[in-house]
Formats: structure tokens, C-alpha cells, sequence
């Protein structure tokens, strides 16, 4: 079995905001109350009064960002994403633009179809993101979560819980209240039944899972050990690949084998910060697309 594994650079770049077509002097009847600043609209969310050399300037974030207005000094310029600002008292948003995935143009969204993936949406421009296994994509908190943390994800859940058949607590006489099973469809997933609830997991890149002498127990191991699995990453250098998980630091990243049930490390969405330069941040999560 064939594999296709990407990583990929996430890059989060500095989003400054946009110029409405007010022109500098025409901010109708708002003054500047300093020479230099950036100060909140009174009932947008989205809009701020740039002023320079005591003229005010109106302008407009990004469609579905919101201007932060937390620096009590007004010298910061930051448009955020809006669920990051409070809008309680500035209500009012520019009509939402919707591109294929993003129902802004800017913001981290979920899939409708799909729970472990989300879609990070820069003007307009969707990019994929995989949560790792057994996770799923958490709107409220808008990271990562175990899937069956998630309301939203129950249709999903059960699906994968007639996959795999825990066995009950009582049954697993050698390893305690958990076992680890192999995926029926993939080489490098694995579930790991937790006081029968199943959650599953992968094998680090480079591995993939090995099922253990006894009931219940397995390991990641190299593809070459496992029978019916030694293809499973076709010809792609197993080498370079285990070296660059090494750098990032999942070599060894798999369940505890205590059986806890603590979360992997999962990406979570950045705030865009303007203006700045662009940042870049790691994203080694499997199987990361962009369209």
C-alpha cells in the first residue's frame, strides 16, 4: 500500500488592513484626538480611524477580521481574526465574501464534511489542514481535540468505533486498561482502546504499526518488519523522511505507553499580526494540502 505523505510551511503572513474609498479628511465629523494613532470605529467592528498629522483616515480589515482595539495607547495597527475581539459594543461587520471553503476571506474554518480537517483562508485562498488521528477539529476552542470531546463529531465518531471493537476492561489480562490494534485500511494508523472507548493514532513518519506477539500489545516499527506493509511509502526516501521528523521532533511521537490519554501535539490556528513581517510557522501534521 501506497502512501502519499506532505509537509508543508504554513505561513502565516502579517495582514495589514485595507483602505475603505473614504479618502484621508473625509471621516465625516470624527476628529483625531491625538496628532498619531489608531483609534476603533464607534459601531463597526471592522473599520478604524487611521490618523496621521492630526487627519483622520477611515479604514476597513479584512473580510472576516475585526480591529484590535486593546493597545489603550492607540499606537497599534492590528486587524485579528474576529473571534479573537470583543465586537459587543461595535456590532456592525462588512457583508461576509465567500471563496470555495471560506466563508470569509479571512479566518480558520471548519469542514462541513469532514471533523479532523479545518481551513485556514487567507484573502480568500483556502488552504487544508489534517488534525493527527483520533483528533478532530474543535470550533469553539479552535484547536485540535480528542474527536469524541466534540458534539459535533458524533456521526463521524460512531463510524470509527464500528471499525474497531474495544474489548471490555476486564478482558485485557496483559496490558491493563488499554490495547493498541492495527487499522483495517492503513499501515501506519493504529486505534488504542482506552477503558473501551477507541481512539485512533499514527506511527511517526518513516514507520508504520506492528501488531505484538500478544493480544493487545503493538509497536511502530520499519516498514520491512511488518508483512504486507513493507510498501507502504512506495519510493520515497524513508531516510530523508525519518531525518526530517527527527529536526521537527516526532520521531518517538506515538501514544504513551502508559495508555494515557493525554492529546498529541496538534497545529492551532495563529492570529495574524499587523504590521509586521511575515512569520512562518511548522506545521508536521500528515497528509497537509493546499488548493
Amino acid at each position: 500500500m501506497k502512501s502519499t505523505i506532505a509537509l508543508l510551511l504554513l505561513g502565516v503572513a502579517a495582514i495589514g488592513a485595507q483602505e475603505s474609498s473614504v479618502s484621508p479628511g473625509g471621516a465625516g465629523n470624527w476628529q483625531c484626538p491625538h496628532e498619531f494613532g489608531f483609534y476603533p470605529h464607534d459601531t463597526s467592528c471592522d473599520k478604524y480611524y487611521s490618523c496621521e498629522a492630526g487627519v483622520a483616515t477611515l479604514k476597513t480589515c479584512g473580510n472576516g477580521l475585526a480591529f484590535d482595539n486593546s493597545d489603550s495607547e492607540y499606537l497599534r495597527e492590528n486587524c485579528d481574526y474576529s473571534h479573537n475581539v470583543d465586537c459587543s459594543t461595535r456590532p456592525q461587520l462588512e457583508p461576509a465574501i465567500s471563496t470555495p471553503h471560506c466563508p470569509n476571506l479571512y479566518g480558520i474554518f471548519p469542514d462541513p464534511d469532514d471533523c479532523a480537517v479545518f481551513w485556514s483562508c487567507w484573502d480568500g485562498e483556502a488552504s487544508r489542514y489534517a488534525c493527527a488521528p483520533g483528533l478532530a477539529y474543535d470550533r469553539k476552542s479552535r484547536v485540535c481535540n480528542w474527536m469524541d470531546n466534540i458534539a459535533e463529531c458524533k456521526t463521524q465518531r460512531d463510524a470509527m468505533e464500528q471499525t474497531i471493537q474495544c474489548p471490555a476492561p476486564g478482558q485485557l489480562a496483559a496490558t491493563g486498561s488499554f490495547s493498541r490494534h492495527a487499522h483495517p485500511d492503513d499501515c501506519r494508523q493504529y486505534f488504542v482502546c482506552l477503558d473501551g472507548v477507541p481512539r485512533e493514532y499514527g506511527c511517526p513518519i518513516g514507520t508504520v504499526f506492528q501488531i505484538g506477539q500478544e493480544d493487545g500489545f503493538g509497536q511502530c516499527a520499519d516498514p520491512e518488519n511488518v508483512p504486507g506493509c513493507s510498501d507502504y511509502y512506495g519510493d520515497l526516501d524513508l531516510n530523508a523522511l525519518r531525518r526530517s521528523q527527527l529536526v521537527l521532533g516526532n520521531i518517538g511521537a506515538q501514544d504513551d505507553q502508559s495508555g494515557s490519554a493525554a492529546a498529541p501535539a496538534a497545529p492551532r490556528p495563529r492570529r495574524p499580526s499587523a504590521p509586521a513581517q511575515p512569520q512562518t510557522v511548522d506545521v508536521a501534521e500528515e497528509e497537509v494540502f493546499q488548493e
